[in-house]
């Protein structure tokens, strides 16, 4: 699960698609920036960047590179105007993480009425999961999350609830990563769930990561291995 997209569909006709019969989902919550812990820093500094100029494009690279190992497909049948008419939203924000002089992840962020402010994706990308960097990820983006109408969104008014969706398609670390930053659960539910075939992604994976995907998946690797 990657967050709460906003334009759905329904896979390709032809498209792979198994059907998990019973994908649980947690809305988490965090109602006071004082409740934001921090994380250990990682070996290497990690830098961060508002993207000033929205790209669908690269923001598109980036949900296959860092999601489509854990599933991150929802926004697969969308066309190039969809991804423009997401990213171009003046309430919503897109970071990048910066290490070693390369892409290490990114976040999205959104400005919703009332105060709450959704994190839809943060992750990292492949050569940086396992390095120690997925907490500090989360802490950066939450510390962003909180700047709300003043770093970006000026006009939103500031943030009073930062919220997300995790399930047990996520990285088996999310929720721990996330509860040890503060986060704790609103709400949760359980359904099936028709997930596509990741390895339409721009870049094949060697494997199929649905079947091992799913409620049997525990959270007992490390936080820093965090994808979500």
């Amino acid at each position: 699960m990657a967050g709460g997209d906003a334009f759905p569909g329904e896979p390709a006709a032809g498209t792979a698609v198994v059907e998990i019969p019973a994908v649980t989902e947690w809305t988490m919550e965090m109602r006071d920036s004082a409740d934001l812990r921090p994380a250990p820093p990682p070996g290497t500094a990690m830098a961060f960047t508002l993207a000033r100029r929205p790209s669908a494009d690269v923001s598109r690279a980036l949900y296959a590179a860092v999601g489509a190992r854990v599933c991150w497909t929802d926004r697969f049948p969308w066309s190039h105007e969809d991804w423009r008419a997401w990213v171009e939203r003046p309430e919503l924000s897109t970071w990048l993480a910066m290490a070693d002089g390369t892409v290490a992840g990114f976040f999205e962020l959104e400005a919703q009425p009332g105060g709450d402010t959704e994190v839809h994706l943060v992750g990292l990308t492949p050569a940086f999961v396992g390095r120690g960097y997925g907490g500090h990820l989360v802490e950066q983006c939450v510390r962003r999350a909180w700047q709300r109408g003043r770093s970006w969104a000026r006009h939103a008014g500031p943030a009073t609830r930062v919220w997300l969706r995790t399930s047990t398609l996520d990285h088996p670390s999310a929720m721990a990563n996330y509860r040890r930053r503060g986060f704790t659960v609103a709400a949760e539910s359980t359904r099936p769930k028709r997930v596509p075939d990741p390895r339409l992604a721009p870049w094949p994976l060697p494997c199929d990561p649905r079947p091992v995907s799913g409620p049997g998946r525990t959270g007992a690797a490390e936080e820093e291995e965090l994808i979500r």
